[in-house]
């Protein structure tokens, strides 16, 4: 059995569940996830060109990227402490570096990933374990190479809000996301 992994404060501080928040609050509602609109707050969603599917939504702030899909997970067991060893071992394969971190949701991973020029691009891979879904978070930019720069970005991670819904779906099943009625930036 794999433990979840999840700030101890999650419920209080985020990512949140659709049961914990107050349905007045305003959100950019993407189906699957609802984020906290903010000045300078972009937003691009990102489709699967074979099924047209959204499979995930990538938020853009001072100068950083955070990439976020939201997965279906077991009740009782999490999925981002083994998730995370996949991730760290794809990494190294392909010739960058990953390093196991405890950041501000928990364990993490700082990766240098191998560019198509023969860089390596920083990068911060972050994971939730909530109740029955899982939020994976990929942070590129500034944010991704100073803790100073990534309050921001943090912030909109620690924002969202998990709508898993009540539908019967196997761990590692994306949750279904949706264009949000005005998408673009948001004030």
């Amino acid at each position: 059995m794999t433990e979840k992994s999840a700030p101890v404060d999650r419920e209080m501080t985020g990512p949140f569940d659709i049961s914990e928040v107050s349905a007045v609050q305003p959100f950019i509602d993407l189906g699957a996830i609802k984020v906290t609109p903010r000045t300078g707050l972009q937003l691009r969603l990102d489709i699967e060109e074979a099924t047209k599917r959204l499979v995930a939504a990538t938020f853009e702030i001072d100068g950083s990227t955070l990439h976020v899909q939201v997965f279906a997970a077991p009740r009782t067991q999490g999925l981002w402490n083994e998730i995370r060893e996949q991730v760290a071992a794809q990494v190294t394969k392909q010739g960058g570096t990953a390093d196991h971190i405890v950041g501000p949701f928990g364990p993490e991973l700082r990766a240098a990933v191998p560019t198509a020029d023969g860089t390596k691009r920083p990068v911060r891979f972050i994971g939730v374990d909530g109740p029955k879904w899982f939020l994976r978070g990929v942070i590129s930019g500034p944010a991704a190479e100073s803790t100073s720069l990534s309050a921001a970005v943090d912030d909109v991670f620690r924002s969202i809000v998990v709508n898993r819904g009540t539908e019967p779906l196997p761990p590692r099943e994306l949750l279904t996301l949706r264009v949000p009625p005005q998408p673009g930036t948001f004030a």
